[in-house]
């Protein structure tokens, strides 16, 4: 795994408890650059909680986290992105007052170069910077097939559009490590589709840690899953290794693993 800890994320021996419910128990996983690691198991597995490590919202009791090749220790929501880790959430979370372009523009804060002054008063620093960031948002919009409806707002698109919009403002800000969760609760199958191939487009620039319910998305895109119950890692392999899993089969209720969908965590 060392490879991993120099280039990527590792969670080894991870153990988190609220009260005396034990959410995650030991558990490690990596994901490093060029590879799209999933996260699956049913709902109270520990996935969410798993993500909210990562992202600070949620103390360790135990357990060491390292991104590439530094631990994280006390980082809190708002340095993901200094990091280079960007996430979506399990909505869209789309500011409703803003249009889509506005939104996906928003992402890129963290790395503007213009200072506060300069933002406030519009003196030339901040608005040569904005034109930048428009461009940049605009050719992401156009690069997800949502560039038609960048003055739009949320509230006027199909949901499949906004999560294309929620996933522009996560890329906006150019993450070598990408949080997706549950990136295709409320798509259609075309929609899903087409996220697939979307996804293995990207992996070529950063590392892509996902966790999802939809079987046929995480089979057909994943080079890795990690599959959680009780808060325990119970598998770890290939797609075509995780479905032959007998114990898989069982955590999952003896549905065919390939078939499941679902939401909660």
């Amino acid at each position: 795994m060392s490879n991993v800890e120099d280039r990527g994320l590792a969670m080894n021996e991870i153990t988190v408890t609220f009260g005396g419910l034990v959410a995650l128990d030991g558990v490690s996983l990596a994901a490093a650059p060029g590879e799209i690691v999933g996260v699956i198991g049913p709902n109270g597995a520990g996935k969410t909680t798993l993500f909210n490590v990562i992202c600070g919202f949620v103390r360790a009791d135990s357990g060491t986290l390292t991104y590439r090749g530094k631990e994280m220790r006390r980082h809190q929501p708002h340095d993901l992105a200094k990091l280079g880790i960007a996430r979506t959430l399990q909505g869209v979370g789309l500011w409703q007052g803003m249009t889509a372009l506005e939104n996906v523009m928003a992402g890129y804060h963290v790395n503007s170069k213009a200072d506060f002054a300069s933002a406030m008063f519009g003196l030339w620093r901040s608005s040569r910077e904005e034109a930048r960031i428009r461009t940049r948002a605009l050719e992401l919009m156009g690069e997800l097939r949502i560039a038609q409806y960048a003055r739009a707002y949320p509230g006027s698109l199909s949901y499949g559009i906004q999560k294309r919009a929620s996933l522009a403002r996560a890329l906006i800000a150019e993450p070598t490590l990408l949080l997706l969760d549950e990136p295709a609760s409320g798509l259609s199958s075309d929609d899903m589709d087409e996220l697939g191939q979307l996804l293995k487009g990207l992996v070529s620039n950063m590392g892509i840690l996902l966790v999802e319910h939809h079987m046929d998305l995480v089979m057909s895109t994943c080079d890795r899953l990690v599959v959680l119950n009780f808060g325990r890692v119970i598998a770890t392999g290939t797609p075509a290794e995780i479905q032959e899993n007998p114990e898989v089969t069982t955590a999952y209720l003896g549905q065919d693993v390939s078939n499941v969908s679902g939401s909660g965590t």
